[in-house]
């Protein structure tokens, strides 16, 4: 069953039987459409698309990377509880079946979520995306797998971020956030210009009411009940010849920082034919212009910009 709530969900356990990058003891989301036109190509030549379910315990920084690679790379984005808001708001026959469910106060059936999820991922198939809020069981992992067999479109990989129960402990003492616009703060690694405030309002930041140790001790004793069996049915779970890799990847570190090195080397050598975005490129080509600027400046010639952009 579903609960139908705002917030994000749980994430993933510390080991798994998939294997292990990097050894070392951090959003943003795509606009979508309900009502996308199936595009006629596919995979059938071989190209690998990443089709992605992120795991990681609360405060592992599952939003974080999963938000730098939609960022840099050309991914979709894909969010359960957005697809929910939205059938509800368009009116259609899953989204009042759902509304229904949820006035009555009753948790909604898998079977429902599934149908909202596949209402998006079936028109996806030439595409590359991230898939948030679902699955959260075993339960629910089987029906997916099968709703995307139909298609022809299964899952290429799964991350779990294996972070240690201590350094999110930390991590979630110092979160200070600024409620209207969700921006988030860590007095650790992400401090504020001003102590305190956020940087683009100036208004007061505030502490989450689910920050602290005892909520966060309930919610990891969840996490390790409902998705490390999750987990171990996705290390058992033999992908798609044309993926090539295996299924789940358990990726280890203290910071985002230091896993997205690892995440971004995995996305990049499974799929080679990700391209990134318009914007990583434009960002990547105005700092190799500056240096360039600063490099010939360093020498004594001066270098205009005119001048750089046509080298």
């Amino acid at each position: 069953m579903f609960l139908y709530a705002l917030r994000r969900p749980l994430a993933s356990p510390t080991a798994t039987r998939g294997r292990t990058i990097g050894h070392a003891a951090s959003s943003c989301r795509a606009p979508f459409l309900l009502n996308t036109v199936r595009s006629a190509s596919s995979d059938d030549q071989g190209n690998k698309f990443l089709r992605l379910v992120m795991f990681g315990k609360p405060g592992a920084g599952k939003g974080t990377l999963s938000a730098r690679l939609v960022k840099k790379y050309d991914i979709l984005s894909i969010s359960t509880g957005d697809l929910l808001r939205q059938h509800i708001l368009e009116r259609t026959p899953v989204g009042r079946q759902a509304e229904e469910i949820v006035a009555q106060g009753k948790l909604l059936p898998d079977e429902v979520m599934l149908k909202i999820v596949s209402s998006k991922l079936d028109h996806l198939r030439n595409k590359h995306w991230i898939l948030d809020g679902f699955p959260r069981t075993v339960g629910q992992g089987e029906l997916l797998d099968a709703s995307l067999a139909k298609q022809g479109t299964p899952l290429s990989l799964v991350v779990n971020l294996n972070v240690p129960d201590d350094v999110i402990l930390s991590r979630i003492s110092d979160r200070w956030v600024h409620l209207p616009s969700g921006r988030v703060y860590n007095l650790s690694y992400n401090p504020p210009k001003v102590d305190g405030f956020d940087d683009e309002t100036g208004e007061p930041l505030t502490k989450r009411p689910d920050d602290n140790p005892e909520t966060f001790a309930r919610r990891l004793n969840q996490f390790y009940a409902s998705t490390s069996p999750l987990l171990e049915y996705y290390s058992n779970t033999t992908p798609s010849p044309r993926v090539g890799s295996q299924l789940l990847e358990t990726l280890s570190g203290t910071t985002s920082d230091e896993i997205w090195v690892h995440l971004d080397a995995l996305v990049r050598s499974t799929f080679p034919n990700l391209k990134e975005s318009a914007t990583s490129l434009e960002t990547r080509r105005r700092h190799s212009l500056s240096e360039a600027v600063l490099s010939q400046t360093g020498t004594g010639q001066t270098v205009s910009p005119s001048q750089g952009d046509s080298s």
